[in-house]
């Protein structure tokens, strides 16, 4: 790792006004990317800028089916939230899946959503709930975050600070995960409300997350599993690596869809 000098701001005013004072520096969520980016000298900053002792991004609020979930709030607390799991369930389940026990106690929600790993979890929870980004400067529809491959919205002295969204009638999470990392091969979020039904996608595409409308659409004419019977998702535009193809991906989208519907019809 190379020389980096370490800050530990008490609000986000004072996060911000660090990053403007440093010559190349980052913010830290719970490190689960950025430290071992920095063990493998893969990214050098000038200055580290900790966040995570920052109580205004802490704990999740719920009132009636609104919920709000500060940025510095971890895995394991969204996972074992009470109040959280009675509104919307399929958050905590994806959020008690994410990892082992460290990155869990250790990563956050808005640390996950700000790096937009192709296969990290909370993205898809993020756009099939149609969720909002609110950041220390403005606040941003899923949609408009999250911008591609490891992409978003976020100016470079921008923070998010929360997440918030209305729980929808039901929803459910269903991955095929990469045994050695539980990183998502294809992960799928389905969340429906009386308006229609959205999709979210992660682990597959090669730009990152993304919403798959075929699957929308017909689970938006009966919320079934068996609606997805012959539904072929295209490969053009998925991930071929060396854990799956693109091909063998488009099929586990079709499969975690279903697992997912299932999982929210109870």
């Amino acid at each position: 790792m190379y020389q980096t000098t370490y800050h530990r701001p008490s609000s986000v005013a004072e996060a911000v006004r660090m990053l403007g004072e440093a010559a190349d520096g980052k913010f830290l969520g719970g490190g689960q990317t950025l430290i071992p980016t920095m063990k493998q000298r893969l990214a050098a900053p000038s200055d580290v800028i900790d966040l995570r002792h920052i109580a205004e991004l802490k704990g999740i609020t719920v009132s009636g089916r609104d919920v709000r979930i500060g940025a510095g709030t971890t895995h394991e607390e969204v996972a074992n939230h009470s109040g959280l799991a009675a509104v919307c369930p399929a958050i905590c389940y994806l959020a008690g899946h994410i990892g082992d026990p460290h990155v869990r106690h250790m990563g956050t929600i808005g640390g996950s959503i700000s790096n937009n790993d192709p296969a990290a979890d909370y993205p898809s929870a993020m756009l099939a709930l149609n969720a909002m980004i609110h950041t220390s400067k403005r606040a941003l529809s899923a949609d408009e975050f999250f911008t591609g491959l490891f992409g978003t919205a976020l100016d470079e002295d921008e923070i998010v600070t929360a997440v918030s969204f209305t729980a929808p009638e039901k929803a459910g999470y269903a991955k095929f995960p990469n045994p050695a990392s539980r990183y998502a091969l294809t992960g799928v979020f389905v969340a429906k409300r009386p308006e229609g039904v959205r999709v979210a996608v992660t682990g597959a595409g090669e730009d990152g997350v993304f919403r798959a409308t075929a699957i929308e659409n017909a689970l938006s004419r009966s919320f079934e599993p068996s609606v997805l019977d012959g539904i072929a998702m295209p490969a053009d535009g998925l991930m071929s690596d060396i854990h799956a193809s693109a091909e063998y991906r488009a099929n586990l989208i079709v499969v975690m869809a279903k697992r997912a519907v299932q999982a929210a019809n109870g």
